[in-house]
């Protein structure tokens, strides 16, 4: 068998602490406390055996990942790599030491979340009050030590409306990219989807938000926009394909082949406590068991889109249907695509209370896992 290609990117999730109690957080519903996460050394061996073996790029995670006080160490050797390096942060942990320590240490670039424009509703969202003004104070810190910025936006239905405003914060805060995504349902989104889900008519509004401000400010600013799967006819290529560009270290050191893999039943995910990252990768099961195309049902085996799509979402696929190995059920053609109408016309007209992301805080029982 030929080995595959090198993985583009490392997500490392370095703890599932965080400040913040986002609703659509794409972390487990069984977070990981503190006491069981990776230690220093180990993340340092794991980016050296990332740099061997061919990934460019390390995207720092968490949770919060300016909760861990080792990071500047971890982005040290991250550099020392040539790697380029990203932190994908809330900001409310932030202050001018710690970027300006950041920076000597050589970390590239930052991504800061925003949940919303409006006070109120952002903290309302995020469940931190005090966390807006937070938020704005390290977006105008990171531009002043010279890191280039990226702002992310989650969208659903009770922020679409701001949509607008959102394109010109990223202007105001100087921005040179913003990341519009609406929620992927799983985890805590799907938990909390009857609450998030936008009708149709608010996903075409926005669709339209976005494709006029990339006209209107080509070469000023960069805008990446991830539309839901509910109302689509084909799939997303989620993650490029199942173990095909990312490989996703969590908390405790599991490698998965993207970050919501621990949804699904019946694997035994690889530790990089025990095993080194290239066998991981170019061996085990977790990683082959839905790599390529041999593995996929019809209609996706012959279909035209099977290399460009990879069969879509496996862990999609299984909250909906109880089978990771099925047709994503957003496809047109897949067997249960009705589900995603179901779901649709189940979203109620006033959305439901949120479900706040907590340590020790999974809902309790099986109903919300999958709807076969």
């Amino acid at each position: 068998m030929t080995a595959p290609a090198a993985p583009l990117g490392l997500l490392a999730e370095l703890t599932h602490r965080c400040p913040l109690q986002c609703p659509y957080c794409s972390n487990p519903l069984e977070l990981e406390r503190a006491g069981n996460e990776l230690d220093t050394e180990t993340w340092l061996r794991v980016f050296d055996e990332a740099a061997a073996l061919g990934v460019l790029q390390v995207h720092f995670s968490g949770g919060e990942p300016t909760a861990r006080k080792d990071l500047p160490a971890l982005a040290e050797r991250v550099a020392s790599h040539g790697m380029y390096s990203n932190l994908i942060t809330s900001g409310v942990l932030l202050d001018r030491r710690m970027l300006d320590t950041l920076q000597t240490a050589g970390l590239d670039h930052i991504q800061l979340s925003f949940q919303d424009i409006e006070t109120e509703s952002a903290e309302r969202i995020g469940g931190l009050p005090g966390a807006q003004a937070r938020k704005l104070e390290a977006a105008r810190m990171i531009k002043e030590a010279g890191f280039p910025l990226t702002l992310n936006f989650v969208v659903h239905r009770q922020n679409l409306e701001r949509l607008p405003g959102m394109i010109e914060m990223g202007l105001e805060l100087g921005a040179g990219r913003i990341e519009i995504a609406h929620v992927q349902y799983y985890g805590w989104g799907l938990v909390n989807r009857d609450a998030l889900l936008p009708s149709r008519d608010q996903l075409i509004a926005a669709t339209e938000v976005v494709e006029a401000a990339r006209i209107r400010l080509k070469g000023r600013l960069v805008i990446d926009y991830v539309v839901p799967d509910y109302y689509a006819a084909r799939p997303k290529s989620c993650m490029g394909g199942w173990g095909r560009r990312f490989i996703n270290i969590t908390p405790v050191g599991k490698a998965l082949p993207c970050h919501a893999a621990e949804s699904l039943p019946g694997f035994d995910f690889p530790s990089v406590r025990e095993t080194a990252l290239a066998e991981i990768w170019n061996h085990s099961d977790a990683f082959e068991r839905y790599r390529g195309t041999d593995w996929m049902p019809e209609p996706c085996q012959s279909c035209e889109r099977r290399e460009i799509d990879w069969g879509g979402c496996r862990c999609q696929a299984f909250a909906l249907t109880g089978d990771a190995g099925r047709t994503d059920p957003a496809c047109a053609l897949s067997p249960d695509h009705d589900v995603m109408a179901a779901a649709v016309a189940a979203r109620g007209d006033l959305p439901t209370e949120f479900v706040y992301r907590r340590i020790g805080g999974a809902p309790v029982g099986e109903a919300w896992r999958h709807e076969s």
